[in-house]
């Protein structure tokens, strides 16, 4: 039993190394963006808002100082059913050319956030549709960048990068590098021309298109989604008409989880997409990482327990993740401008192993709470 475990920790290390490298040629194949030319589409901003009376002053600012054409632009935000005050702000903004528009449904359901999204994109006039959150801060080039790449990639939808910043804590720096290795995911799996993964805080499509999908139609009994399931069905259809902007300019910043069942929370929705995938390909992904994180945690306890004879194995193995690991994310973290954060890799490499088991299984089962509500 000893030498069967050791000889399928072995073949799913390999298979893990082969795939983070992999992702580091799909990475490395990603034209940086840097060049902007005038921008010629119109865009809308949409901007889904529950209880974020504390943030989303911040970003409606961030938003109304970019440096793009405003007559080009649309900003709409959506309060999805908020008991604090963030109507009141949004109405602030409303000579400034700030819309809101304000969910009232009695009905329970599970996806509010889709709900939102879909009822912005049916009124806005923008012919770019470009998702953000309501604690995000972005620079002032952060919009010319996204639909200049938009536009010189004739792109159908275009995921750019997400960083955490302003961190309070060792526990938040270690989140910022976890999270960086996530997009790196995202935005190598595009290089590679399969797409996995985006991130709804930093996500443009173009209206057309999503009319054409039927919109979240089929993916809207989750509450999470509105990023990773819409851009499988985009995939599906026109997997060389997605891209990823490789430009720090395209960073949309925004804070990482001030205390662990925050983090578990987020962590247990975002796992809840992956059996909904409809590519076979990317469940199979998530597998062999899966099952490879099992393997390395039940080796490690043995080990511990005094079984010596897969020391050995156990100790290969997690240099061989470290090490790819740290192929993968040094030119994140260099993009990224955060390189320091690399001292937290060899914590967050062990940390990792308990995690992903954790919420592999987690994220499969029962509800989670998300913003106040129970959903699934």
């Amino acid at each position: 039993m000893i030498q069967i475990l050791s000889y399928l920790l072995i073949i799913f290390a390999c298979v893990y190394g082969i795939l983070v490298l992999w992702m580091r040629r799909g990475w490395a194949w990603i034209i940086t963006s840097s060049e902007l030319q005038e921008p010629t589409k119109t865009v809308s901003v949409i901007i889904a808002a529950r209880n974020e009376e504390l943030n989303i002053r911040r970003t409606i600012t961030s938003i109304l100082k970019q440096n793009f054409p405003a007559e080009l632009l649309e900003l709409i935000i959506i309060d999805d059913h908020s008991d604090d005050n963030t109507s009141m702000i949004v109405q602030e903004y409303e000579k400034e050319g700030v819309k809101l528009i304000q969910l009232n449904e009695n009905g329970r359901m599970n996806s509010y956030k889709k709900l939102a999204i879909s009822r912005a994109i049916d009124c806005c006039r923008g012919e770019i549709i470009i998702t953000t959150d309501a604690d995000c801060r972005m620079g002032p080039n952060w919009l010319v960048s996204v639909v200049s790449t938009f536009e010189k990639e004739n792109a159908f939808l275009l995921s750019s990068p997400v960083v955490y910043s302003e961190e309070k804590s060792f526990f938040e720096r270690l989140q910022t590098l976890e999270f960086l290795y996530l997009i790196g995911l995202g935005a190598a799996g595009i290089g590679n021309r399969k797409p996995t993964t985006c991130n709804g805080a930093n996500l443009a499509y173009r209206k057309d298109i999503f009319k054409e999908m039927g919109g979240f139609k089929g993916i809207d009994e989750l509450a999470s989604g509105d990023d990773e399931l819409f851009l499988h069905k985009v995939a599906e259809k026109y997997p060389e008409r997605i891209a990823f902007c490789k430009s720090a300019d395209a960073i949309v910043y925004t804070d990482a989880k001030p205390d662990l069942k925050s983090f578990i929370s987020q962590r247990r929705r975002w796992a809840s997409k992956s059996t909904k995938y409809k590519n076979k390909g990317v469940i199979a992904l998530g597998i062999a990482i899966w099952i490879f994180n099992v393997l390395l945690l039940v080796a490690t306890l043995l080990t511990i327990a005094g079984v010596q004879v897969i020391g050995w194995v156990v100790l290969s193995a997690l240099l061989l993740k470290l090490l790819v690991e740290f192929f993968f994310i040094q030119p994140l973290t260099k993009f990224a401008n955060r390189s320091s954060l690399l001292w937290y890799l060899p914590i967050l490499s062990l940390a990792h192993i308990l995690y992903l088991v954790y919420i592999g299984i987690l994220g499969n089962i029962g509800k989670y709470d998300w913003k106040g509500r129970q959903v699934r």
